[in-house]
């Protein structure tokens, strides 16, 4: 049975790994993160993605959260009887239990994953436009107490720029250790993989 995710780029090295970690025979088809800026957009592209691929697989996977579609992301699923991971978005599935409490505490909490730390500048910084008009700093973050980086691999390098963010931000910074939290764990039930039990322990 051939098998192929379309997954959002913000979750793409992590999928990868994933993939390769399981022993998978899965083929990975990537949207651009930057759609995130404009979710209208999400539906559009993974229907278009679908279209261009389905004829060679048997069954596709969108891993992909709601990501700010309301809704149209799980009407295009539904009209092509698709599935998508669980999840609203990658905050939720890195953090499971973990985000709703961090969110209670504190819902002015700016979250960073691996993938935006590594991509700051260009996805978060460029895309609101704060290299053009740095002065909306303040306006798009004056609500905001806190940043928390949910961090998937461990590195000092990324550590180090998650700390430059939050000063650039005037945001203390927060450090939580998820791992690839229930993103693993929902991927792994759908592959009906009996290390789902493992995962779950390892993650959670």
């Amino acid at each position: 049975m051939t098998t192929a995710f379309i997954i959002c780029g913000a979750l793409a090295r992590e999928v990868v790994a994933i993939v390769k970690r399981q022993g998978w025979t899965v083929d990975v088809f990537g949207i651009p993160a930057i759609e995130h800026m404009t979710p209208e957009r999400i539906a559009p592209a993974v229907e278009r993605k679908f279209l261009a691929i389905r004829e060679r697989y048997d069954r596709v996977l969108v891993v992909y959260g709601d990501c700010g579609t309301r809704g149209a992301l799980d009407t295009f699923l539904a009209r092509h009887d698709l599935a998508r991971i669980d999840g609203p978005h990658c905050y939720e599935m890195y953090g499971g239990p973990q985000f709703d409490t961090l969110m209670d505490e504190e819902p002015g909490t700016f979250f960073l994953t691996d993938f935006l730390v590594r991509g700051f500048r260009g996805t978060v910084w460029r895309g609101l436009g704060l290299d053009r008009y740095p002065e909306l700093l303040d306006e798009y973050f004056r609500n905001y107490k806190r940043l928390v980086y949910l961090v998937q691999q461990p590195d000092d390098s990324l550590t180090a720029k998650a700390q430059e963010i939050a000063d650039t931000l005037r945001l203390p910074l927060e450090i939580r250790h998820t791992g690839y939290g229930l993103l693993e764990r929902r991927l792994c039930e759908w592959m009906a993989t009996p290390s789902c039990a493992q995962v779950e322990e390892e993650n959670l």
